[in-house]
């Protein structure tokens, strides 16, 4: 005699809902006893966050999703999945020991079905039911691992080029950022957004982008540059690039890139000095390396 779906959910639900709580025991203790964690959460975390998936799994199973898409489409359910990963991504955890933690959840609820039936072909139709519904959901724990921790280092990698192209208030409404290596689309979007940003909080009427550190300038680096520039014309301050060394110089010229339309100094100093005259300040005897005169 072959055993409904709906007999199995039937089946599950009286297991979830009388040992609710011996459910979420054990899952916690097979976590604890197999370290399939990676991380310090402690038992109470790992308790509540227990409770919370079989809870879901109760509310999921007494739902008409299909067991094949009960845990992707039930909501409740896929939140609860993608969150428990997601802690795991911030607390440390590998995409491998994220999924076996919830693939360890089938032995405590198995366990718990064999509490409510002996049943050999019901305890078998059960085991397969709950191998399709975790299966499922130790696949949306590996995605979502993956995308959370793909999110974490882009944010990384953000702050990090943040960091590396500091805003400098080099004199009274004067600013300067220095740039050190590569000059790609994403870092001058940074440059870009934290300068207008500087611009905007100190009233700064000159902009200098130094270029000392930048190692070569290309086609694509001349068109980055033009695009901050223009982007701070549009703030209503100058601006001026300085550190052009005679080989950055030389490419520029040879590769036809017109920089004309923009104020250029071979220094910073001397760009400094361009600068206090564009802003009409008394330059007494200021130092580059020395603090700015507020």
């Amino acid at each position: 005699m072959s055993i409904s779906e709906s007999d199995i959910r039937g089946l599950l639900l009286e297991a979830l809902r009388d040992q609710e709580e011996q459910i979420a025991a054990r899952w916690t203790a097979l976590q604890l006893e197999q370290a399939a964690l990676g991380t310090d959460m402690s038992e109470s975390e790992l308790r509540e966050e227990a409770v919370l998936l079989v809870d879901a799994l109760t509310e999921a199973l007494a739902s008409d999703t299909p067991v094949g898409r009960l845990v992707t489409s039930h909501h409740n359910l896929r939140t609860t999945v993608t969150e428990l990963s997601l802690r795991r991504v911030r607390a440390g955890a590998t995409p491998t020991d994220t999924s076996l933690a919830v693939l360890s959840l089938k032995e405590a609820l198995l366990a718990a079905v064999q509490h409510t039936t002996r049943d050999m072909g019901e305890l078998f139709a059960a085991a397969n039911f709950v191998n399709r519904m975790l299966d499922a959901a130790g696949a949306l724990s590996f995605e979502t691992y993956v995308e959370g921790r793909e999110e974490i280092i882009q944010r990384q990698s953000r702050q990090l080029m943040e960091l590396s192209t500091p805003v400098v208030r080099l004199w009274k409404h004067v600013l300067a950022v220095p740039l050190i290596g590569t000059l790609d689309t994403a870092r001058t979007q940074i440059v870009m957004e934290s300068l207008l940003q500087a611009i905007q909080d100190d009233e700064a009427k000159v902009a200098i982008i130094d270029i000392t550190g930048v190692l070569t300038v290309d086609t694509a680096v001349a068109q980055h540059l033009m695009h901050t520039v223009n982007a701070v014309r549009l703030m209503g301050a100058d601006c001026v690039i300085s550190g052009i060394r005679p080989p950055i110089a030389q490419t520029i010229a040879q590769l036809g890139i017109d920089l004309s339309t923009i104020l250029t100094r071979a220094t910073l100093a001397d760009a400094l000095a361009a600068a206090v005259k564009l802003t009409d300040q008394p330059a007494v005897g200021f130092a580059v390396t020395g603090s700015a005169p507020r």
